[in-house]
Protein backbone atom coordinates (compact mmCIF):
# COMPACT_ATOMS: atom_id res chain seq x y z
CA UNK A 1 0.00 0.00 0.00
CA UNK A 2 2.57 2.52 1.21
CA UNK A 3 3.91 1.74 -2.91
CA UNK A 4 1.27 2.16 -4.23
CA UNK A 5 0.26 5.76 -2.61
CA UNK A 6 4.38 6.81 -2.92
CA UNK A 7 3.65 6.07 -7.67
CA UNK A 8 0.42 7.65 -6.76
CA UNK A 9 1.86 10.96 -5.18
CA UNK A 10 4.90 11.20 -7.72
CA UNK A 11 2.88 10.79 -10.85
CA UNK A 12 0.90 13.85 -9.30
CA UNK A 13 3.81 15.60 -8.87
CA UNK A 14 4.97 15.07 -12.30
CA UNK A 15 1.44 15.41 -13.88
CA UNK A 16 0.65 18.53 -11.71
CA UNK A 17 4.41 20.29 -12.56
CA UNK A 18 4.46 19.87 -15.68
CA UNK A 19 2.72 22.37 -16.86
CA UNK A 20 5.97 24.25 -18.35
CA UNK A 21 6.77 21.56 -20.72
CA UNK A 22 4.25 23.63 -23.54
CA UNK A 23 2.93 27.21 -22.91
CA UNK A 24 -0.04 26.68 -25.75
CA UNK A 25 -1.80 24.94 -28.20
CA UNK A 26 0.33 26.64 -31.15
CA UNK A 27 3.50 25.70 -28.59
CA UNK A 28 2.65 21.98 -29.45
CA UNK A 29 2.01 22.23 -32.64
CA UNK A 30 5.45 23.54 -33.90
CA UNK A 31 7.29 21.39 -31.56
CA UNK A 32 5.96 18.50 -33.24
CA UNK A 33 6.37 20.19 -36.31
CA UNK A 34 9.79 19.91 -35.70
CA UNK A 35 9.86 16.77 -34.16
CA UNK A 36 7.99 15.12 -37.36
CA UNK A 37 10.81 16.70 -39.55
CA UNK A 38 13.14 15.39 -37.46
CA UNK A 39 11.98 11.91 -37.95
CA UNK A 40 11.61 12.29 -41.53
CA UNK A 41 15.19 12.46 -42.60
CA UNK A 42 15.92 9.22 -40.59
CA UNK A 43 17.14 6.72 -43.67
CA UNK A 44 15.31 3.95 -42.26
CA UNK A 45 11.57 5.93 -42.05
CA UNK A 46 9.72 4.17 -45.12
CA UNK A 47 8.33 1.61 -43.02
CA UNK A 48 6.92 4.33 -40.32
CA UNK A 49 5.77 6.40 -43.29
CA UNK A 50 3.72 2.94 -44.53
CA UNK A 51 2.08 2.78 -41.16
CA UNK A 52 1.09 6.32 -40.90
CA UNK A 53 -0.44 6.05 -44.67
CA UNK A 54 -2.78 2.93 -43.39
CA UNK A 55 -3.60 4.68 -40.11
CA UNK A 56 -6.47 6.08 -38.62
CA UNK A 57 -5.10 8.98 -36.85
CA UNK A 58 -1.38 10.33 -35.88
CA UNK A 59 -0.68 11.20 -32.00
CA UNK A 60 2.30 13.06 -31.54
CA UNK A 61 4.26 13.93 -28.25
CA UNK A 62 7.24 16.51 -28.96
CA UNK A 63 8.59 15.91 -25.91
CA UNK A 64 8.15 13.40 -23.47
CA UNK A 65 9.47 14.52 -20.06
CA UNK A 66 11.36 11.88 -17.62
CA UNK A 67 11.24 13.03 -14.07
CA UNK A 68 11.36 10.98 -10.24
CA UNK A 69 11.99 11.74 -6.98
CA UNK A 70 12.68 8.03 -5.72
CA UNK A 71 9.86 6.47 -7.99
CA UNK A 72 10.49 7.50 -11.64
CA UNK A 73 7.61 8.51 -14.12
CA UNK A 74 7.09 10.46 -17.41
CA UNK A 75 5.05 13.17 -18.75
CA UNK A 76 4.10 15.02 -21.98
CA UNK A 77 1.48 17.23 -23.93
CA UNK A 78 0.77 15.92 -27.13
CA UNK A 79 -1.86 16.24 -30.68
CA UNK A 80 -3.97 13.82 -32.21
CA UNK A 81 -5.00 14.07 -36.32
CA UNK A 82 -7.61 12.02 -37.64
CA UNK A 83 -7.15 10.64 -41.07
CA UNK A 84 -9.57 9.54 -43.24
CA UNK A 85 -10.10 9.37 -46.71
CA UNK A 86 -6.57 10.91 -47.88
CA UNK A 87 -8.33 14.20 -45.02
CA UNK A 88 -6.85 15.39 -41.87
CA UNK A 89 -9.69 16.01 -39.08
CA UNK A 90 -8.66 17.63 -35.49
CA UNK A 91 -6.28 18.13 -33.58
CA UNK A 92 -7.34 17.13 -30.09
CA UNK A 93 -5.09 17.94 -27.53
CA UNK A 94 -3.82 15.37 -24.73
CA UNK A 95 -1.60 14.35 -21.74
CA UNK A 96 0.63 11.34 -21.30
CA UNK A 97 1.90 9.76 -18.05
CA UNK A 98 2.93 7.03 -16.05
CA UNK A 99 6.01 4.67 -14.44
CA UNK A 100 9.09 4.56 -16.03
CA UNK A 101 9.09 2.18 -19.08
CA UNK A 102 12.78 2.44 -19.63
CA UNK A 103 14.07 5.80 -21.95
CA UNK A 104 16.53 5.33 -24.69
CA UNK A 105 20.00 5.33 -24.11
CA UNK A 106 19.34 7.19 -20.77
CA UNK A 107 17.82 10.46 -22.24
CA UNK A 108 15.88 12.41 -19.91
CA UNK A 109 13.31 13.13 -23.12
CA UNK A 110 12.13 11.71 -26.07
CA UNK A 111 9.63 12.56 -28.84
CA UNK A 112 7.13 10.03 -29.73
CA UNK A 113 4.82 9.44 -32.42
CA UNK A 114 2.21 6.64 -32.34
CA UNK A 115 0.04 5.41 -35.44
CA UNK A 116 -3.29 4.38 -34.59
CA UNK A 117 -3.96 1.88 -37.01
CA UNK A 118 -7.92 1.27 -36.18
CA UNK A 119 -11.26 3.16 -34.39
CA UNK A 120 -10.56 1.45 -30.95
CA UNK A 121 -7.15 3.33 -31.24
CA UNK A 122 -8.80 6.40 -31.80
CA UNK A 123 -11.13 5.95 -28.99
CA UNK A 124 -8.24 5.88 -26.71
CA UNK A 125 -8.03 9.65 -27.38
CA UNK A 126 -11.51 10.47 -26.55
CA UNK A 127 -11.75 9.10 -23.22
CA UNK A 128 -11.57 9.76 -20.05
CA UNK A 129 -8.30 7.94 -19.48
CA UNK A 130 -7.07 5.22 -21.56
CA UNK A 131 -4.32 3.18 -20.06
CA UNK A 132 -2.71 1.73 -22.83
CA UNK A 133 -1.19 -1.93 -22.94
CA UNK A 134 -4.11 -2.44 -20.32
CA UNK A 135 -7.16 -1.04 -21.72
CA UNK A 136 -5.80 -0.68 -25.56
CA UNK A 137 -3.42 -3.06 -27.13
CA UNK A 138 -0.23 -0.96 -28.49
CA UNK A 139 3.04 -1.82 -30.11
CA UNK A 140 6.59 -1.14 -30.48
CA UNK A 141 6.14 -0.02 -34.10
CA UNK A 142 8.53 -1.57 -36.60
CA UNK A 143 11.24 -0.06 -38.12
CA UNK A 144 14.27 -1.60 -40.57
CA UNK A 145 14.52 -5.25 -41.15
CA UNK A 146 11.48 -5.66 -38.38
CA UNK A 147 9.00 -4.06 -40.29
CA UNK A 148 9.35 -7.39 -42.30
CA UNK A 149 7.75 -9.51 -39.73
CA UNK A 150 5.29 -8.19 -37.51
CA UNK A 151 5.10 -10.23 -34.24
CA UNK A 152 1.58 -11.39 -32.57
CA UNK A 153 1.45 -8.47 -30.36
CA UNK A 154 2.32 -6.06 -33.09
CA UNK A 155 -0.52 -7.64 -35.30
CA UNK A 156 -2.84 -7.47 -31.98
CA UNK A 157 -2.00 -3.72 -31.59
CA UNK A 158 -4.45 -0.83 -31.61
CA UNK A 159 -1.27 1.68 -31.56
CA UNK A 160 2.62 1.38 -32.96
CA UNK A 161 4.14 3.83 -31.21
CA UNK A 162 7.51 5.40 -32.64
CA UNK A 163 9.92 7.45 -31.05
CA UNK A 164 12.89 9.73 -31.56
CA UNK A 165 16.19 10.65 -28.41
CA UNK A 166 19.74 11.66 -28.86
CA UNK A 167 19.63 11.05 -32.81
CA UNK A 168 17.91 7.50 -32.49
CA UNK A 169 14.71 6.38 -34.52
CA UNK A 170 13.27 3.65 -33.05
CA UNK A 171 9.85 1.77 -31.91
CA UNK A 172 9.50 1.87 -28.22
CA UNK A 173 6.71 0.15 -25.85
CA UNK A 174 4.37 2.75 -23.79
CA UNK A 175 2.65 -0.05 -22.13
CA UNK A 176 1.40 1.48 -18.89
CA UNK A 177 1.14 4.41 -19.79
CA UNK A 178 -2.06 6.34 -19.49
CA UNK A 179 -3.58 9.39 -21.70
CA UNK A 180 -5.89 11.65 -20.73
CA UNK A 181 -7.62 14.39 -22.42
CA UNK A 182 -6.01 17.89 -21.85
CA UNK A 183 -9.63 19.60 -21.96
CA UNK A 184 -7.51 23.06 -21.21
CA UNK A 185 -5.87 23.32 -24.54
CA UNK A 186 -8.83 22.00 -26.87
CA UNK A 187 -10.55 25.03 -25.46
CA UNK A 188 -7.77 27.09 -26.00
CA UNK A 189 -7.56 25.86 -29.55
CA UNK A 190 -11.28 25.87 -30.78
CA UNK A 191 -11.95 29.23 -28.96
CA UNK A 192 -14.46 27.54 -26.68
CA UNK A 193 -15.93 24.21 -24.69
CA UNK A 194 -15.40 21.64 -27.69
CA UNK A 195 -14.97 17.63 -26.91
CA UNK A 196 -12.15 15.31 -28.05
CA UNK A 197 -14.51 13.81 -30.36
CA UNK A 198 -15.92 16.61 -31.53
CA UNK A 199 -12.47 18.65 -32.25
CA UNK A 200 -11.64 15.13 -34.22
CA UNK A 201 -14.56 15.95 -36.58
CA UNK A 202 -13.63 18.81 -37.31
CA UNK A 203 -11.91 19.37 -40.91
CA UNK A 204 -8.03 20.33 -39.87
CA UNK A 205 -7.94 23.51 -41.84
CA UNK A 206 -6.74 26.24 -39.64
CA UNK A 207 -3.54 27.87 -40.72
CA UNK A 208 -2.05 26.67 -37.34
CA UNK A 209 -2.30 23.20 -37.96
CA UNK A 210 -1.99 23.35 -41.79
CA UNK A 211 2.37 23.40 -41.58
CA UNK A 212 1.79 20.18 -39.97
CA UNK A 213 -0.50 18.35 -41.95
CA UNK A 214 2.01 19.63 -44.80
CA UNK A 215 4.71 17.25 -43.35
CA UNK A 216 2.34 14.61 -42.33
CA UNK A 217 2.04 14.17 -46.32
CA UNK A 218 5.53 14.54 -47.15
CA UNK A 219 6.11 12.08 -45.07
CA UNK A 220 3.30 9.61 -46.36
CA UNK A 221 5.26 9.89 -49.62
CA UNK A 222 8.27 7.84 -48.01
CA UNK A 223 5.97 5.27 -47.88
CA UNK A 224 7.50 2.13 -49.64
Amino acid sequence: MKKILALTSALALIFAGASFAATSPESIIDDALSMLKEISSEEDVSSMADTVRTSHAIAIVPSMVKAGFIIGGEYGEGLILRHKDGKWYGPSFYNIGGGSFGFQIGAQSVALLMAVINEKGVGAFTGSKTKLGGDIAIAAGPVGRRAEAATDAQAKASIYSYSMSKGLFAGLSLEGSVISISVKRNNEYWGGKVSAKEALNKPATDKRILPLIKALDELIKKAN
